[in-house]
């Protein structure tokens, strides 16, 4: 799979779009959820790019688990998050569930770009497949690079790679959602 979105792979220009990006997160309303008629009207893509920009609130499981969107795009999401000691399992290492939560908002988001107004999705099936450790030192950020593989009227499948700056895999995933048209409120 090809990088979608970045293409700079050093540990100095991840942190340096991480500053850019909280900072803007952090000026607009933080953690929550949109109001109805905060999104309506709008695509997917153009929610993901409000939230992007701090003009939306971004979902709280983000503040919890120390990770943040970075880019997106067109049926493409990235997601930059930070390792550390809250995430370990009783063995010391990264937990499983960590990865499966990053990998999955890259891949719901690049879905999510791709809904046209009025449609919404739902996760199917998710599955992970964790490759190596996160060392802590080596990488003291990861990313989760999500990209649309397919997205029809009725289903829609992804895939993505949790990788580290020096471009070592640790996780790859693929996600199926259930694309429907959303009920108006009301």
């Amino acid at each position: 799979m090809e990088k979608p979105l970045s293409h700079n792979n050093t540990l100095e220009t991840w942190l340096a779009e991480e500053r850019e990006v909280m900072a803007r997160l952090n000026a607009g309303p933080g953690p929550g959820v949109s109001r109805p008629d905060q999104v309506a009207g709008k695509t997917g893509l153009e929610m993901m790019q409000a939230m992007l920009r701090g003009e939306l609130p971004y979902a709280a499981i983000a503040r919890t688990l120390d990770f943040t969107l970075i880019a997106i795009g067109e049926g493409s999401a990235v997601f930059q998050g930070t390792p550390g000691p809250a995430h370990l399992n009783p063995l010391g290492t990264i937990h499983g569930g960590w990865y499966a939560t990053l990998l999955d908002s890259a891949l719901g988001c690049a879905v999510h770009t791709m809904m046209p107004a009025g449609r919404g999705y739902t996760t199917a099936e998710l599955g992970v497949n964790l490759v190596r450790a996160i060392n802590l030192q080596k990488a003291p950020r990861v990313r989760a690079e999500g990209k649309v593989i397919h997205c029809g009227r009725q289903l829609a499948t992804a895939e993505a790679r949790l990788y580290g700056p020096d471009g070592t895999l640790y996780a790859h995933a693929t996600k199926t959602c259930l694309v429907f048209e959303m009920k108006s409120p009301g």
